[in-house]
């Protein structure tokens, strides 16, 4: 049975040999460790491992682990984020991926501001025609992010996208060009973060250009 430091150290062995492979920079892809259905235990054991960036889906599930002691962790929201929730998670959350509407930005902009402080925030790009799926539509995304740009107390980062569930490759590879494209197409000063790519697929999205993977059950599954 593999160890949590065996599965660690071969998921970042993989993100290294696509990151080659696909000629690009050593170094230029983030890893968030997915903990959704895990306890403090797995984030403890994972931070003792030297990985600092988490992600959780579901805010009661997300806010005990948010609030462990835990020097220089940083925390992503990933799941869908109800408005009702913002009070609760915003204090604890250092990202917030999920922006998958301007009613969201503006609500969470709003409570930002109450804190007085800035959130990193990626915009959901609705890549797949799932009805489960949240998200903004590829075609409203540009014009979304400027309007998401303006808004005080929000940092626009980029883009995050989730592939068709059991998608093939050329699927999986057309969601994540997509989302490349639109990311070009921003008009942020800097390249934009595109947070794309999970277990099964966040080497097919790394050669694709993304530049964050999700990665959960390839570490804590053993």
């Amino acid at each position: 049975m593999a160890s949590l430091a065996d599965n660690l150290a071969r998921v970042r062995e993989r993100i290294a040999r696509a990151v080659e492979c696909a000629g690009r920079d050593a170094g230029s892809v983030t890893l968030v460790a997915v903990t959704k259905g895990h306890g403090g235990e797995a984030v403890r054991a994972l931070w003792e491992l030297g990985e600092r960036e988490f992600g959780e889906n579901r805010v009661q599930e997300a806010l005990p682990k948010m609030m462990a002691p835990l020097a220089g962790a940083h925390w992503h929201l990933i799941g869908h984020l109800q408005e009702n929730k913002i009070n609760k998670i915003l204090p604890h959350v250092h990202w917030i991926q999920s922006i998958d509407s301007l009613e969201l930005a503006r609500a969470v902009a709003a409570r930002a501001a109450h804190l007085g402080r800035s959130v990193p925030v990626l915009l959901e790009v609705k890549t797949s025609p799932e009805p489960t799926k949240h998200g903004i539509a590829p075609d409203a995304i540009v014009d979304a992010a400027g309007l998401v740009a303006g808004l005080p107390h929000l940092e626009l980062r980029g883009l995050m996208t989730i592939a068709a569930l059991n998608a093939d490759e050329r699927e999986s590879r057309r969601s994540f060009a997509a989302v490349r494209a639109l990311g070009e197409r921003l008009d942020l000063g800097f390249a934009p973060v595109l947070s794309m790519g999970m277990s099964d697929d966040f080497e097919i999205a790394i050669d694709e250009g993304s530049t964050m993977v999700r990665v959960g059950r390839a570490l804590l599954d053993r």
